[in-house]
Parts: structure tokens; C-alpha cells; sequence
């Protein structure tokens, strides 16, 4: 008898810990399968451009940029987050791109090759040179300071209208703003003194040329950023 009731109380420890370990086992898939569906997300946001809501600098209408696989892990951030990792790391690297530019006026042979290789891959220099290839200093000029549109390094005074020294477009104080002004256009401000902006990003209809793309304009921005030498806030930077 005793016997029986040991066996019998044996077999109802041995259901009552299997039945944690099915529990504990429910509790992991479904931590899993949270982390799995927040990654998810966040791919989802990144890719459908519904992470950061763009809207046309026009007309308020949505601006419909979507991540491709072309499109770098700091462009995807951006679409998902609206924050452009590409600007702190311009300003950060600017110092090391006049050195090297400065250290290139001497160089032979294979410091030259190298120096060259470091330039090509220095952020700020990126954006510098977008800037200069997509004949943005037609209209902006050469240094920001403006030419046939507002200046962009936007310094306290000086410059040939009020415009050389505050955003024409208040949001172009922030990236997001001043993504939308460059990807989607603009009409014109309304005092008449500077004309439209073209459509420059590439999945949008009417962009100019063969367009840029998301990490294109970003890096762009970076390099205005980091040429910025305006007073005040910085929005950019929070």
C-alpha cells in the first residue's frame, strides 16, 4: 500500500514538472516571437517609409520612399526613425578630411594612394562631393554661401538676401525637413525672389536627371550640416 502511494505521488511530481517545463517553454517561444515581430516592424517601417512620414515641402502630400536593397543600414534608420546617423558622423569627420586634403598637396606615389583612398571614404567627403557633382553649387554656390538660391551655411550676417541667413523653409532646420525639401522639390517661396526647387529622388515621379537616392541626399545634408555656421539651435544634433 505504501508503496502504491509513493508511485502515486512520484507520477503527480513528475506531471507537475513537466507541466512547468511546457510553460516555461510556451514563455520562451513567445519572448521569441515578440523579438521576432518588433525586428519585423522595424524592417517593415524602414521598407514601407511609414517609420518616418515624409511629406512634399509643396503640398503636405505624403512622399512615398521606401528602403531598397541598395539602401545602406544608416538610410533605412532614417526611413525608420527620421534621424540621419550621417550627420554627426560628417561633422566628426570633417577636421580629418582638411588634413588629409592639406597632407594630399604633398603626397607621391603610394601616400598619394592612400591619402586618396581615405578621402573617397571619409563621410564629409562624400557629401561634398554630391554636392559639387549634382551641380548643387549652380544654385547654392561653391562654399553654401548662395547664388541663384539661398546660402546654407546660413552665417549670422552677410550674403545677398535675409534668406542667406535663415531656412527660406523653417523645417529645413531639422533633417527630415530638409530631406523632404531636396527628394520632393519645392514652389518657389512666396516672396518671389528664389524660383522652385527640382524633384531629386529617385522614386519619385519627375525627379530630375537619374535622380539621387536616399543615402545620396542624407549624405548630402551631412555636408551641409557640418559646413553650418549659423547661431542658435541645432536641431539636428538632438
Amino acid at each position: 500500500m505504501n508503496k502504491i502511494k509513493i508511485s502515486a505521488l512520484l507520477l503527480t511530481a513528475a506531471m507537475a514538472l513537466s507541466a512547468c517545463g511546457e510553460k516555461a517553454s510556451e514563455g520562451d517561444v513567445a519572448e521569441t516571437k515578440e523579438a521576432s515581430n518588433t525586428a519585423a516592424s522595424a524592417a517593415s517601417a524602414a521598407a514601407s517609409g511609414d517609420g518616418c512620414s515624409l511629406v512634399s515641402t509643396k503640398d503636405e502630400s505624403p512622399l512615398m520612399i521606401k528602403a531598397t536593397a541598395d539602401d545602406s543600414e544608416h538610410a533605412k534608420t532614417f526611413l525608420a526613425t527620421c534621424k540621419n546617423p550621417y550627420t554627426k558622423l560628417a561633422i566628426e569627420a570633417k577636421a580629418d578630411y582638411d588634413a588629409l586634403i592639406e597632407a594630399k598637396a604633398s603626397a607621391k606615389g603610394d601616400e598619394m594612394k592612400a591619402l586618396k583612398a581615405k578621402i573617397k571614404e571619409n563621410v564629409y567627403g562624400k557629401g561634398k562631393k554630391l554636392y559639387g557633382l549634382n551641380n548643387c553649387t549652380g544654385c547654392h554656390g561653391g562654399k553654401l554661401e548662395g547664388v541663384m538660391a539661398p546660402g546654407l551655411r546660413k552665417q549670422p550676417s552677410g550674403g545677398q538676401s535675409q534668406f542667406d541667413n535663415i531656412w527660406v523653409y523653417p523645417k529645413d532646420a531639422t533633417d527630415k525637413g530638409m530631406f523632404e525639401t531636396i527628394a520632393g522639390g519645392t514652389m518657389g517661396n512666396t516672396g518671389g525672389l528664389y524660383g522652385p526647387m527640382f524633384v531629386w529622388h529617385q522614386q519619385l515621379e519627375g525627379h530630375t536627371g537619374s535622380g539621387l537616392t536616399t543615402d545620396d541626399i542624407l549624405l548630402t545634408i551631412a555636408y551641409i550640416r557640418a559646413e553650418y555656421a549659423g547661431e542658435g539651435p541645432k536641431p539636428w544634433l538632438e
